[in-house]
Formats: structure tokens, sequence, C-alpha cells
């Protein structure tokens, strides 16, 4: 006879190879969590009573007294002087860029000098994107755009010039329309005397007819008619600086011109003396003899990049709701490329060798400005003007940044 088989008290019993949980083992297992619940919950609480808790970014509110300025294009040459001038103004800044021409060791030397917490930030991002666009400014309370972002070379506009029309006015539009949906009402944008083409008579004034004979200038012209015409019918501030030949570099040698090396052909003529002048080329290329001019080579008007950051900064100050201000930003004065080579020769002391070749299309005989409206408007007007100094000042920063913003050595 079989005896009783005796049932072991602790063990559960079991269906299908599963186990059913002891009710005084799930019993603490319940206790355990509600108690973790109930620590978390405690943490969540103080947590979200400390002061810092849940405070927006500082670049995500309006505040009293600062002004917040996104500055596209802030990597670049003239938009990282602007932002370094905004900066040491005090505004709030935030740079936008995608770094196909801008340096992000310009960013990194802004944010070196001004680091504090709510002084600047850097996004990188396209503005091309839509919804990139959106998403920063419905992320962060802007007051004004300073609209710097674009593409820059004529020469390079006439080869490829469908990406001139999309990265100046499709891009320009892009900015527009995130402005009007997230009621950003101030826009300084950066234009160009390339935008007049080849007037009949100079100085060119702001009334001067605008035929622009390359693909740079009519990118730009056809950006400022798209911000003229939605200005008609909103009251957004907005401000139109159209500039001349752009020289120099921060006086005090933070920052400097650094064009990618693939775009040197395409370049400013400084960055082209300062190549010859430090053996990176094997001289200088001068475009064109036989123009109508007292030398036959093409004669600009030459602005300081300080004093074209400054002019922003009062178009700025003096920008008024409802209102648009169109002014040329130069020196007032013309001078020919074979002056310009001769103050190179001299801010350098190298004896650069120039080869005098063919015109380059799109480029036209003679372009200076006359100023009178924007001293007369903004009380601006050009103070460093003197050409050999200002390319002096930029020759220091070269010298000492062979690799653009990479290690900094000097090269003579």
């Amino acid at each position: 006879m079989l005896k009783p088989r005796t049932q072991r008290p602790n063990r559960p019993n079991s269906l299908g190879g599963m186990d059913f949980v002891d009710p005084v083992k799930k019993g603490g297992v319940v206790r355990k969590i509600i108690v973790a619940a109930c620590l978390i919950a405690i943490c969540i609480t103080i947590i979200k009573i400390t002061p810092n808790f849940g405070t927006p970014s500082p670049f995500s509110r309006h505040e009293s007294g600062i002004t917040h300025v996104l500055v596209t294009g802030g990597a670049g040459y003239i938009g990282s002087h602007a932002s370094l001038r905004l900066l040491k103004d005090t505004y709030r800044v935030t740079i936008v860029d995608n770094l196909s021409r801008g340096n992000l060791g310009a960013v990194k030397v802004l944010q070196a000098l001004f680091p504090e917490p709510g002084r600047l930030q850097f996004i990188y991002a396209d503005l091309g994107d839509p919804k990139a666009v959106n998403k920063i400014f419905s992320e962060n309370a802007f007051d004004a755009v300073m609209h710097f972002a674009a593409v820059a070379y004529v020469g390079e506009s006439t080869l490829d010039p469908l990406k001139y029309y999309h990265n100046i006015t499709l891009n320009t539009l892009v900015v527009l329309e995130a402005m009007a949906e997230h009621n950003v009402n101030t826009l300084i944008y950066s234009s160009t005397c390339a935008t007049y083409g080849e007037p009949d008579k100079m100085p060119i004034t702001e009334e001067t007819s605008q035929n622009p004979i390359n693909p740079y200038g009519k990118a730009k012209k056809m950006s400022e008619d798209i911000i003229l015409d939605f200005h008609k019918n909103s009251d957004m501030a907005v401000m139109i600086l159209r500039y001349f030949n752009v020289i120099g570099s921060d006086p005090d040698g933070r920052l400097g011109e650094a064009p990618r090396p693939e775009l040197r052909e395409h370049g400013r003529i400084s960055g082209a003396c300062f190549d010859a002048a430090r053996g990176i080329t094997s001289g200088l290329k001068v475009r064109g003899t036989d123009y109508k001019t007292a030398d036959g080579t093409c004669i600009r008007d030459y602005i300081d990049v300080t004093d074209l950051v400054d002019a922003h900064v009062k178009a700025l100050e003096k920008a008024q709701p409802g209102e648009v201000g169109i002014y040329n930003v130069g020196t007032g004065r013309g001078r020919s490329v074979k002056e310009f080579v001769e103050a190179c020769k001299k801010a350098t002391g190298v004896s650069i060798k120039v080869d005098y070749l063919p015109r380059r299309p799109g480029d036209y005989a003679e372009v200076f400005s006359d100023p009178s409206k924007i001293l007369r408007e903004l009380n601006w007007s050009a103070q460093y003007t003197d050409l050999e100094k200002s390319l002096r000042v930029a020759w220091r920063w070269q010298k000492l940044h062979v690799n653009g913003y990479g290690p900094a050595k000097a090269s003579l």
C-alpha cells in the first residue's frame, strides 16, 4: 500500500510548468513598489520646488532690457565680426550656420570671449530646411534677425547660378516666413552693391537703378524684392544694407577672414593678395586691364569690416516698426585694383608677383558709393579709411593663422 504523499507547505502549486506567485511574496513585492513610487514622487516634488527647476533657457524667453539677435551665417567672415560687436554691446546672440562657408573656429573664439550663460549660443542648421528653421524660431525668443548667410562670390555665381538663387533667394524666403510665423519683427538684411550692376554715373546712390549683371547680384535683388513686397502688408522694421567691397579684420586680432582653399580663385582680392604674400599661390592674378578707368583696372569702394558691422548696429538701433531703410555702406571713394595691389605690397612687406589676365565674367568697371544718406539718417560714416592700414591689420591675423582657425603660428 502506497503511503500518501506529503505536500511541502511552502511550495506553490504549479500549472503547465509555471509557478503561481506566493501571496506572501506578492504582497512584499507590491509594498516595495509602493514605497519606491512614494520615494520617486517625493524626489520629483523636491526637484520641482527647486528654484532653477523647469526654468527655460535664457534664449527661449524675452527679457526686458536685453535684445536677442539671430545672426544667420554668424560663423562667416562678416557674420562673426558682427556677432563680436553685438556681444561687446551686451546683446544676446544666437548664431545659426551650416558651416558650408563659415568657420567653427570663429564661433569657438566668440564662445571663449563670452562664456557667460545666456550670452551666445551656436546652432548648426541649414536655412534651406524650413522645418529646421521653424524649430529654431519656435524654441528661441528672437527680437531681431541679422541675415548674413549667403554664398557671395561673383565669379562662382556665373558658374553655378542655381546654387546662388537657392542659397540666397530661397533661403531668405524661408527666414522671412519663419519671422512672420513667430512674430519676429525686425530684420537687418545683408545686401550688396552688386544689385546696381554697372550704372551710367558715379557715385551710386540708393536711388540708382538696380540692374544686376551677375547671378549673385540678381539673387540679392530678388531677396530685396521679396522683403519689400512682404513689408507692404506688415509692420516689420526692415533695414537693407548694400555693402561695397569688404576688407580688414578685428583690430584686436581675434577674428579674420579664412575662406576655404578650394574657393580662393573666387574670393576677395585681399585674400588673393595675402595668399600670394604667404607663398600659398605663385602670385596675384588681376583680371581685366582694359576697363575704361584711369589705369585700366576695376575701381571699387573698399569698406573695412569694423565699419561695416558698426553700420549694422546703428541700423538695428534705428529700426522702426512699419518702416524700411535702404542704405549704401561704403567710404564714398573708389580705388583701382592696381592701387589696391600696391597698398597690399606695402602692408605685407612682400614684393607680390602680379599676372594680368583677361576680364572675369560678370565684373563691372567702376563702382563706388555715395554714403550721404546713411550719414544723414543713421549718423554713420566710415572711420577706417586708410587702405594700407586696414590691410596691415588683416595681414597680422593672416600671418598668425596659416591654417585659418587652426593652431596659431607665424608663417613669416
